[in-house]
């Protein structure tokens, strides 16, 4: 038995232990790590691994596993939503790179053919990394988190018609008669599959899982969710799209069903395993001692594609009619070199756009600007708050649509002590319609363009710009108003909104939504009144639906959730809960249970005295307390009668308070039917 592929892998994960172990040490991304350990592994370092091929493989099939979960998080409907800034944004990105770096390489000398194929490689980012680091930094769902994703979405689109120019632009099939045709035919199968993932996704998957998870059997539930994702991959890759595209739709196509979130689960750990390959395998490909011997011109590639491909990105993004900072975050986190660039300099290599020696200086430039990414990002809030600060752009003047969008908000009168939202996705939506219905007057403040677009013409009180800038917060009058509610999901932005606010308005109610308990403290800092981390919500509504499956009784359960809150959430990371509650009966008596039951109007006891009711000697139930009108009248004497909107705390065994619950249900009596009885 050979097991030569079996040790090089264990060669390759022994390694990565030390090297990431010694990165987290002094702070380094683990993804510069695993890039570090593929140089050291890779047959130009220490050459301790020589299956560089097979290693790849499994890398591709990390790749596969990064979209398939992107797809499983997202939705086809939020694809819909997304249609603008990938088509246009990520469109004008490709198109502005390409142009750029094919001006530049042109004034280097170089043909207009090789030009076109720089641009190219330049123009794709690396979706494996950025989307990466945007999911361990939780900014997925912020502003400049669903640019990115919109922009590498089309990207991976793009792949497809520039693998078909590259023989063109190396004049390999310029004689060829059917050039059109061979454009025409894979938008045709491209369109179709596309297609092919709508239909899946609304009529087959849906019912198809469900026949599986009715077999309460996880490990085929896992199974049949990664044939779906390889089977989908291998099936574009057919059709002449990309291996990850196919599992990007894949992810889409289950992520239509309930069962989504299981799907996710399970791939996770195959998914952390194999994109970790990727990133070594990359690493693998750099020549060292070229690096060393071409130092200059590689630093200076690498400076060239960071600057100018960062100005690009972010171009696309502000056109696209997105504020300055999220633009220069969007082009901080997009300015490497894709993973696809190496097939796509693969193919050139072939076809003899470029030699040996363009290569590898292609090859060094990229893998310094992937390893330089992860603290790009970091830098990226710093960054985009100072170039949003230059004169240039305070004295800029407003662009068209919004000089229309603020025409459009114009007719809100000036307020006093409303409330103001940042961010108009599900949660502000929600906390705007509250705030409608209860008449307390608000003010929107949001980035995305589309958004403010078509809520100020449905009529919100909602602004377009960056809630970080103090010309903002005044227009929605933050200086007077009495509570700020941030509901957005980049972090930094929310301490940059907290910060700014508190300083204009130290009376103001601060509310702010974050991820994890670790981030509630240095929003406190900064003055954030109410930290509502999405970690400790989800944990309540788990404790609470469990205690009620236990039959705890209600008030109980609000009591000790109101004790969480007040203690700002400390008591749960402890075991330990103080003071005694009507839990204690449960130990004292077991089966029995104390239960709010709503007197409704109609109902048996509507009218009805405690003694004429008679609870107790026929149906088992003692009441212990009566609240009425914001009052609790505690053991009540047997004349005290039942009101409709009363609530009874009864005391009494589980089972009778279950059956006897109809009593205080409210019932149509058959003369106070509106409608004719049935023939």
């Amino acid at each position: 038995m050979d097991l030569t592929l079996f040790s090089q892998i264990l060669t390759v994960f022994g390694l990565s232990v030390a090297v990431i172990y010694s990165c987290h040490k002094v702070r380094i991304p683990p993804i510069v790590g695993f890039l570090i350990t593929g140089v050291l592994a890779g047959p130009y370092g220490l050459g301790l691994v020589s299956a560089v091929h097979e290693v790849e493989v499994m890398a591709e099939v990390g790749v596969v596993l990064l979209l398939f979960t992107i797809g499983l998080e997202l939705s086809i409907g939020e694809l819909v939503r997304l249609k603008k800034s990938v088509m246009l944004g990520g469109g004008g990105q490709v198109l502005f790179t390409i142009a750029a770096f094919g001006a530049l390489a042109y004034g280097l000398g170089q043909s207009v053919s090789h030009s076109v194929f720089i641009g190219f490689l330049a123009a794709l980012s690396s979706t494996a990394i950025v989307l990466k680091i945007l999911q361990q930094r939780a900014e997925m769902d912020s502003v400049h988190g669903r640019i990115s994703l919109s922009i590498l979405i089309f990207q991976d689109l793009a792949v497809v018609p520039m693998m078909l120019v590259i023989p063109f632009l190396a004049g390999g099939m310029g004689g060829e008669g059917g050039s059109g045709l061979s454009f025409l035919w894979p938008t045709v199968k491209g369109i179709g599959m596309v297609g092919l993932v709508f239909f899946l996704a609304r009529k087959v998957v849906p019912p198809l899982l469900h026949r599986i998870v009715q077999t309460r059997s996880r490990e085929l539930f896992l199974i049949s969710t990664l044939a779906m994702c390889l089977a989908t991959a291998f099936l574009t890759s057919q059709v002449g799209l990309s291996l990850s595209l196919g599992a990007f739709l894949a992810g889409l196509i289950i992520s239509e069903s309930e069962y989504s979130l299981s799907a996710l689960e399970g791939i996770m750990p195959f998914r952390d395993v194999f994109t970790s390959l990727f990133f070594i395998s990359v690493g693998m490909l750099l020549d060292v001692n070229y690096l060393v011997n071409h130092l200059p011109p590689v630093i200076g590639a690498t400076g060239a594609v960071l600057v100018l491909k960062a100005l690009m990105v972010a171009l696309a993004a502000f056109l696209l009619g997105f504020p300055v900072r999220p633009a220069v975050m969007v082009g901080l986190a997009l300015c490497q070199v894709g993973e696809f660039s190496f097939v796509l300099a693969k193919v050139g290599l072939t076809h003899g756009l470029m030699d040996a020696e363009d290569y590898q200086l292609f090859l060094a430039a990229s893998i310094m600007t992937m390893a330089l990414t992860p603290p790009l990002i970091g830098l990226s809030p710093r960054v985009a708050d100072w170039v949003r600060g230059l004169p240039f752009f305070s004295r800029m003047r407003k662009r068209p649509f919004e000089q229309e969008m603020d025409a459009a908000c114009s007719g809100h009168a000036c307020v006093a002590d409303h409330l103001v939202i940042v961010g108009f996705g599900v949660g502000g939506k929600h906390l705007a319609r509250a705030a409608k219905s209860f008449g307390i007057a608000y003010r929107v403040v949001e980035m995305n363009p589309d958004t403010v677009r078509t809520s100020a013409a449905a009529g919100e009180p909602i602004i377009y710009g960056d809630a970080s800038q103090t010309a903002v917060l005044e227009y929605v009058g933050v200086p007077e108003a009495r509570v700020l509610a941030v509901v957005v999901s980049d972090p930094v932005s929310v301490r940059g909104i907290t910060d700014a606010a508190r300083k204009m308005n130290p009376s103001l109610h601060i509310i702010t939504r974050t991820r994890f308990l670790s981030e509630i403290e240095p929003l406190v800092e900064l003055g954030a009144s109410d930290v509502i981390p999405e970690e400790f919500e989800t944990s309540v509504e788990i404790f609470t639906r469990v205690m009620m499956r236990y039959l705890v009784p209600r008030g109980d359960i609000e009591r000790f959730t109101e004790e969480v809150r007040s203690e700002g959430y400390e008591m749960l990371r402890s075991t330990e809960v103080r003071g005694e509650s009507f839990c204690t009966l449960n130990r004292q008596f077991p089966g029995m249970d104390v239960s709010a039951l709503t007197v409704e109007l109609g109902s048996i006891l509507d009218g009805q005295t405690l003694l004429e009711a008679d609870l107790r000697k026929t149906h088992g139930l003692t009441v212990v307390a009566v609240g009425r009108e914001g009052e609790v009248m505690a053991n009540p004497d047997g004349t005290l009668k039942l009101m409709a909107g009363d609530v009874a705390y009864v005391f009494g065994p589980h089972a009778d308070i279950k059956a006897k619950a109809g009593l205080f249900t409210g019932r149509v009596r058959p003369w106070e039917r509106t409608e004719p009885m049935p023939a």
